[in-house]
């Protein structure tokens, strides 16, 4: 059967964000926030704490839904999507506060985010029909071309648990990374780490966007990170964006500096 969503028009961005509002009862938290993403860039989104920025990335993972506003992804409306559907869409996520299943090996882990785009429903599950052999195929080889790109072979047997915390990092990226997203929605991935951690985890996300051709959305308080490896920025402050641009413009633009920087 053809989808009937709408093709996206030569040179459309990838995600488009217009006019979204999101209000907790008197509070809001999101106030007509637009901006556009294009396909194959990375895309910096910045404030203080309480500016909006995970509530945006909530909006995106379907966890809320906008009082006002649109969001298309690849020109459909994602508003009209699921949650169960974001991960089919094409939209992988990392998670501030790690996610992992701690018991399980990082191997197992990655494969959990190759099974979310997997093609077997119940039926052919429970029956263990042909096309089930073939994803658990097609999942273990991804997992384990995941695991060489993003050097986890040394401890890919071993329970999450027993990782170091920025060898965690590197698991959950694996498993957003094995659903083949389109988009992926790092939020805080350098909280936690040291500089040399950071430093690493920037050549990281520039070789990701390179070799797998993913378009990168990064919520993140470390400012030197985010200017080396953004090509766009955006700026929140109190739910409005208050600055878009070239990382060079957001940090000479005065009300980043008032909001954010540090500046009088």
């Amino acid at each position: 059967m053809r989808s009937l969503a709408p093709s996206p028009e030569p040179g459309a961005p990838l995600l488009d964000v217009a006019g979204v509002t999101v209000r907790f009862g008197g509070i809001v938290a999101l106030d007509q926030v637009s901006f556009a993403v294009a396909r194959g860039s990375i895309c910096g989104l910045i404030g203080p704490n309480g500016a909006g920025k995970t509530t945006l990335f909530n909006c995106l993972s379907r966890l809320y839904q906008p009082e006002s506003g649109a969001i298309r992804f690849e020109g459909r409306d994602l508003l009209a999507v699921p949650r169960h559907g974001i991960a089919a869409l094409g939209i992988g996520r990392t998670f501030q506060n790690l996610a992992l299943f701690r018991t399980m090996t990082a191997r197992q882990n990655v494969m959990v985010g190759g099974h979310s785009r997997g093609a077997g429903g119940f039926f052919a599950n429970a029956l263990r029909l042909p096309v089930v052999a073939r994803e658990e195929a097609r999942i273990a080889a991804r997992t384990a071309s995941l695991i060489d790109e993003l050097d986890l072979a040394a401890v890919a047997d071993l329970p999450v648990a027993d990782l170091t915390f920025a060898t965690q990092k590197r698991v959950e990226l694996a498993r957003a990374l094995a659903g083949d997203p389109k988009l992926l929605l790092l939020d805080e991935p350098a909280g936690g780490l040291n500089h040399e951690e950071v430093d690493r985890l920037r050549a990281l996300i520039l070789s990701i966007r390179d070799r797998f051709g993913v378009t990168i959305l990064l919520v993140e308080h470390h400012m030197n990170l985010v200017m080396r490896v953004s090509d766009q920025v955006v700026a929140l402050d109190f739910g409005r964006k208050i600055a878009a641009g070239a990382p060079a413009e957001i940090q000479r633009d005065a009300q980043v500096i008032r909001a954010y920087l540090g500046g009088a």
